[in-house]
Order: structure tokens, then C-alpha cells, then sequence
């Protein structure tokens, strides 16, 4: 599933042509992804202006003109792609639509817009602008992990008596959003803190530091364009190339990246999930 910088790097993509123009016409070519789609989806989204693309955690929000907001999730192999994207295209420049092409927008400018689901585990749903943040997919979420309130202070209180392992502590987008296997293996990795060790049995002194770790894990990936395994492409269709520089993540049984260990990293199962670690480095 595409993680924090995967969906940040998707609404970079597709900021120079969402933000600002008007979808001329919207096609939805299938009544639900994960969830039933909205009613009358297509006829609230034609003729709007998206007047701000925002993501909060792994979704991207597009605001528009009419009060409402649109919410999108990639979830497991959801692609979001542009075609035509200078302005003054034509509109059969457009390759014909694919068998899992499910949402389509049509912009004024001459982008073409496709939301591409072959598994149908995304998702989209409209919610009025003032109370997105409310709306049952976002109001759980924690803080994000490039904002300012997620800081040494907070992570400690979080975290603070828990009895799960730090990994699992990590993942839980109550405590902090946007997380999820992959990054969390590789700041672990990049801070040595072992991911079997119960998040509140760590110092506070060593929680602390996971928290310039995470925002430099997430910055580097986002600069490569995020990690493309399985499904995830960037708007261009390019993959992305954080996958070169996993440390941990995906790496069983190859020496370790951390100078002088000499261990190798293992694969270990943490609630249903691939956990890799270096059991020599990680304590």
C-alpha cells in the first residue's frame, strides 16, 4: 500500500494541473471501489474548480469550488495518472479507457485525469470542506509526521506506558499518521532501536531521537519519488527510487548497511506484517 511519501509525491504530480482548474467533465465507470462511491459522484464534480489539493496522511483532498471536498485513497494498488497534461491538448490525444480506469476527469486545461484500481481497494468519498476533518476516515488520525505538533514532547507522552512493540506503536496512525511498513523498518533501522521492544520500556532519550529520523526517512523518500515494489507509479507513470536505498526493508539476509556491525538483516512476522531488522545492531 502506497505510504506517506507515495501520496505526497502523487499530489505533487498532479498539482500543476488540478490545483486551480475546473473539471470540465468527471466519468465514474463502476458504482464502488472499497466503499459505494458518493451518489451522484460525477455530476458533483463536473463543472468544479479544485481550489487546493491537500493530503492528511495517505489521503489527498481536493477542495472545490463547490463547498465540498473530494477524498482519495490509493489503497493496495490504486494509481493516480495524467495524460494530456499541457495545456491546450486535445482530448483524443487520451489513450481509450482501460478495463480498471474507474474514475475519470476531463480538466478545461486538457489534462486528463484516471484513477486506475485493479484490486478496487481505494477509495473516494465528498464531505463539505468545513468538516473534513471530522469525517470518519480522518477525524482518528494523529498528527502529521512533518508537522510541527508531532515533536520529541508529544512521541514520549504516546508512547509512554505502552506495552505493544515499537513497530506496531509506530504504525498506528492514531499515534502518528501517514506511517507504514516499509518506513518504519528503515527509521528503526536508521535509529538501531529493535522493533520487538516494547515502545514503553525505551527511553525517552531514544524516542527523541525517532523523530528527526522519521522526518528525514520521509524527506529523502519523497525526494526519490517515494519506493515502487508492486503496483505504485508516480502520475507520469515513472516508478519511484527510495527502493535503492532501503537500509532494512526488503534486504533478509544481506549484510548490514551500518558501519562496523558486520550482522545480517532478518525477516521477522509482527501482527500479520514483514518486519526486517538487524538483530546485531538493533537493541
Amino acid at each position: 500500500m502506497p505510504e506517506l511519501p507515495e501520496v505526497e509525491t502523487v499530489r505533487r504530480g498532479l498539482l500543476p494541473v488540478l490545483e486551480g482548474e475546473v473539471i470540465e467533465h468527471a466519468q465514474v465507470r463502476r458504482a464502488d471501489l472499497r466503499w459505494p462511491f458518493p451518489p451522484q459522484l460525477a455530476e458533483r464534480l463536473s463543472g468544479k474548480r479544485i481550489m487546493a489539493l491537500r493530503r492528511r496522511s495517505k489521503y489527498i483532498l481536493a477542495d472545490l469550488s463547490s463547498g465540498e471536498t473530494l477524498i482519495m485513497h490509493l489503497g493496495m494498488s490504486g494509481r493516480i495518472l495524467i495524460s494530456g497534461g499541457a495545456v491546450g491538448r486535445h482530448h483524443h490525444d487520451h489513450p481509450a479507457p482501460a478495463k480498471h480506469d474507474h474514475v475519470i476527469l476531463d480538466m478545461q486545461g486538457g489534462a486528463r485525469i484516471t484513477f486506475n484500481d485493479a484490486r478496487r481497494f481505494g477509495a473516494m468519498d465528498l464531505t463539505p470542506t468545513e468538516a473534513t476533518e471530522d469525517h470518519w476516515l480522518l477525524a482518528p488520525l494523529g498528527p502529521e509526521p512533518l508537522g510541527n505538533s508531532f515533536n520529541e514532547n508529544y512521541l514520549i507522552a504516546r508512547l509512554k506506558g505502552r506495552n505493544t512493540p515499537i513497530k506496531t506503536a509506530l504504525l498506528d496512525q492514531r499515534v502518528v499518521a501517514g506511517l507504514g511498513n516499509i518506513y518504519v523498518c528503515e527509521v528503526l533501522h536508521r535509529t538501531g532501536i529493535s522493533p520487538r521492544r516494547k515502545a514503553g520500556q525505551i527511553s525517552p532519550g531514544r524516542v527523541a531521537r525517532l523523530v528527526p529520523a522519521i522526518r528525514a526517512v520521509l524527506g529523502e523518500a519523497i525526494e526519490a519519488g517515494g519506493s515502487s515494489l508492486k503496483d505504485y507509479v508516480q502520475t507520469d507513470g515513472n516508478l519511484g527510487y527510495f527502493q535503492h536505498r532501503f537500509s532494512a526493508y526488503d534486504r533478509e539476509g544481506q549484510a548490514c548497511a551500518t558501519p562496523g556491525c558486520g550482522g545480517k538483516i532478518r525477516r521477522i512476522v509482527q501482527s500479520g506484517r514483514s518486519t526486517f531488522y538487524c538483530p546485531s545492531c538493533q537493541r
